[in-house]
């Protein structure tokens, strides 16, 4: 099963995109899912169906091409609930208003986030050959593949500790308090049911057969956006595998105004072909009209991927990998577009952090790393290189 996933920056026509992938899987004979995570849902426009039409189930819109509009607030619901329940109940016990309080026990970007728990129930059933996601903006796109990482350390460390605590001294801690309730199984079964179920998400998201895609439109400003996403997609693991650039002015019969708009478009995607080297970059000319329905998408992916195969299976090992060494091991992991200066690295327990501007990742370290120390690091070429020894090693000994 193949997934692809188009993340860009608002208004770069990233679902357009994202339907036309689909609709060339489904004319190519593969049973094929496009879902959106997105709370402004607009692949029925793509489409040209109605939101009624488009529901919160998988709909066969054509042959083999299925559409799903997820129910963020129903996913919210089934996977939030028994957590918000406490919630209320602490508050309410605060003597806060209800409606404020339920309006404080649900966490900004939650529903998004929440929806990408929809593509782990498709991809379990074994339906598809093909799943095709029609992401949020960039923004929210890298705060939701970032989360299961980040909830993996409280999840790890902090969790098994803190019920256990409720557990022994649930009825002292809730007199010390003040009358405040502590949680009981059901919250904590909650929290574990979520955090394992958005880790099976980011195996799937970060897995062989899953990628990103980048949409973006030759304007100089989302363009190096879409080199940071390349970046922070790369820092927390997901493979990106190409861009579309879309909206290109056709050059042939410009008169003077487009003819310069044509010159300054092909100067940005001459910086593209530059800045995502490495990378296809397939290119979408504006069209005379908005392709819109099965057909005219069909089109559309026809004439961006040309005699490229887009539902191929990414190459290579992915963003991080270990090679060995005769003193130790180097842990590569793909930062494209970074200089040392910007990257800052520490080490904590079995934990590396790696930080990238604003963004932080905690890479658990495989046992046969945590076992080691880091004897230095460097970023060459886009990539931030470990180099791990032996904790007895010699100082020949880790040079070699």
């Amino acid at each position: 099963m193949r997934i692809l996933l188009f993340t860009g920056k608002g208004g770069v026509g990233k679902s357009t995109v994202a339907a036309a992938t689909a609709s060339l899987a489904a004319s190519q004979g593969l049973r094929t899912l496009v879902l959106s995570t997105d709370a402004a849902h607009s692949l029925a426009d793509a489409f040209g169906a109605s939101f009624d039409e488009i529901g919160s189930e998988p709909t066969e819109i054509a042959p083999l091409l299925f559409v799903e509009q997820v129910d963020a607030q129903r996913r919210f619901e089934e996977s939030w609930a028994d957590i918000q329940r406490y919630l209320l109940a602490v508050l309410d016990v605060a003597g806060m208003d209800p409606v404020a309080a339920e309006e404080l026990t649900v966490i900004p970007g939650a529903e998004e986030v929440l929806a990408l728990l929809e593509l782990r129930l498709r991809a379990r059933s074994g339906e598809w050959d093909v799943i095709v996601i029609d992401c949020a903006p960039t923004a929210e796109t890298l705060r939701l593949l970032a989360l299961p990482e980040a909830l993996g350390w409280y999840m790890a460390r902090i969790f098994p500790m803190q019920r256990r605590l409720v557990k022994l001294l649930g009825p002292v801690l809730t007199k010390a308090a003040g009358g405040v309730p502590m949680p009981g199984d059901t919250v904590f079964d909650a929290m574990q049911r979520l955090h394992d179920e958005l880790l099976e998400v980011h195996d799937l998201l970060a897995g062989p057969d899953a990628s990103v895609r980048i949409v973006l439109t030759p304007e100089n400003v989302v363009v190096a956006e879409a080199r940071r996403s390349w970046t922070m997609l790369s820092l927390y693991g997901y493979r990106v595998d190409g861009v579309v650039a879309n909206r290109i002015f056709p050059s042939d019969g410009a008169d003077d105004w487009r003819a310069g708009w044509v010159r300054a478009q092909q100067a940005i995607l001459a910086d593209v072909e530059s800045s995502f080297a490495g990378l296809p970059v397939w290119r979408s000319v504006y069209r005379a009209q908005e392709p819109v329905g099965v057909r005219d998408l069909v089109t559309l992916a026809e004439d961006v991927f040309a005699d490229a195969d887009p539902f191929a299976a990414p190459e290579g090992e992915g963003p991080f990998r270990v090679s060995r060494t005769p003193s130790g091991a180097v842990a590569h992991l793909a930062l494209p577009g970074v200089t040392r200066e910007q990257v800052d690295l520490a080490r904590n327990g079995d934990d590396m952090v790696v930080t990238v501007g604003s963004y932080r990742r905690l890479l658990t370290l495989p046992a046969g790393l945590a076992r080691l120390r880091i004897a230095g690091a460097r970023v060459e070429q886009g990539e931030l290189q470990v180099r791990f020894v032996d904790p007895a090693a010699t100082p020949a000994e880790e040079d070699a």
